[in-house]
């Protein structure tokens, strides 16, 4: 069986379960696809029909948020075998069932949460915290797509995480749709990681919503060396116009206030953040609100989308900016952010660093920075190096 996987960390994660309920089953292709933006449907269907031509023997699965969003699409699709749901994905009767569109109602549903066993490739694990999305951001699909909150028991994550790093795991991310909103309390939970496992070397978190990241978490980052200096925002936009539209829970001076608490706790903390251009009513001031927080902040890892039509969220009702704006001012946000973070990583030449090497020549150092080592280390090996010159906005150093 095939897996190829779109968007998130969490489909990701799913993609790996899935391979361990049925690593048997024969001729199939799984594509677990991401509803995030247009394009990224429209990408989803463009590698489906790719792969039928270029496996014209293989059954072909489509499963993920898309499919979740838009069944009737994948279901008429004469390249699709079958369909499944975001549930039923992760359910083993659906997935050998020969029933051709399987797709339950997520509404007021929590989903079961599933645990991953290996990892195969990497030198990390990951373990899903949190399932589900109980806020209504304007612009967003996830609480369509992906039911309710629900978390992991924390006695569970904890016995997880022994699992995992007994079995070598040197470094954990501990993550979810909206892993801020773990009902048990996120920082409490890796406050319990860090002190119950004294033999894990790196704890990360996946994105965080600005709105939850409370101060006890802000100064776990100040007392426990093992948390790495490196913490994603979902913050979106700079101006409080427009993060209102969006439904969003935090204002700009929110993000300010929380980046400042972050850098009096770890002063070398490495901010990034997801944005979207061309939000409706976004005018060119508002968007130098955005181009301003950047620099402000110090935010210097972007993920940066324009703005993504998507059918039943509240954004869709409202007037829209033409979409060569969009994708203009995206251009204007990833330029920016290309260039603050390649005057930051000039400022590490020479300084020292600690690189898990994931892949034979690179590995990721403390801040979460592709970087390639000047010898052939063993992938999981942890290596001290001195950062030597920047290429590609990507590091190189020397052991």
């Amino acid at each position: 069986m095939k897996v190829v996987t779109f968007g998130c960390r969490i489909n990701a994660y799913e993609s790996a379960r899935i391979k361990e309920l049925v690593p048997d089953l024969d001729n199939v292709i799984l594509v677990n696809t991401c509803a995030v933006t247009g394009e990224a449907e429209r990408q989803c269907r463009q590698t489906i029909r790719k792969l039928k031509k270029e496996n014209p023997h293989s059954r072909i699965f489509a499963t993920g948020c898309a499919v979740q969003f838009h069944s009737d699409i994948y279901e008429t699709m004469p390249e699709v075998d079958r369909v499944l749901g975001n549930r039923e994905k992760l359910d083993i009767k659906a997935l050998l069932s020969s029933e051709k569109c399987m797709v339950g109602s997520v509404k007021d549903v929590a989903f079961d949460i599933p645990l991953v066993t290996d990892f195969e490739g990497r030198t990390r694990a990951f373990i899903q915290v949190q399932q589900g999305c109980d806020h209504k951001c304007t612009f967003c699909v996830v609480n369509l797509v992906r039911g309710k909150n629900k978390g992991l028991l924390p006695d569970v994550v904890i016995e997880e995480a022994k699992r995992l790093v007994l079995k070598g795991y040197s470094e954990l991310v501990l993550t979810g749709i909206d892993v801020t909103s773990y009902p048990y309390g996120l920082s409490d939970l890796v406050e319990r990681v860090l002190k119950e496992i004294p033999t894990l070397k790196r704890l990360r978190m996946g994105s965080l919503d600005p709105a939850g990241v409370d101060d006890k978490l802000i100064a776990l980052f100040g007392q426990e060396e093992r948390l790495m200096p490196h913490i994603h925002l979902s913050i979106q936009a700079g101006d409080n116009t427009i993060l209102k539209r969006m439904g969003r829970r935090h204002r700009r001076e929110d993000v300010l206030n929380l980046v400042s608490k972050l850098r009096k706790q770890r002063p070398d903390i490495m901010i990034g953040s997801d944005f979207i251009t061309g939000f409706p009513t976004e005018t060119e001031e508002m968007f130098q609100q955005t181009l301003d927080l950047i620099e402000e902040a110090q935010i210097y890892l972007l993920h940066v989308f324009p703005f993504s039509v998507r059918p039943g969220t509240a954004s869709a009702q409202l007037p829209m900016v033409d979409v060569q704006t969009r994708r203009e001012r995206a251009r204007q946000l990833r330029e920016k952010g290309q260039n603050l973070l390649k005057n930051y990583l000039e400022n590490q030449i020479g300084k020292n660093d600690i690189v898990l090497v994931e892949q034979e020549g690179f590995g990721f150092n403390t801040h979460y920075i592709k970087t390639y080592v000047d010898k052939a280390i063993h992938p999981g090996t942890f290596v001290n190096v001195k950062n030597k010159e920047v290429k590609d906005g990507e590091l190189v150093a020397e052991i």
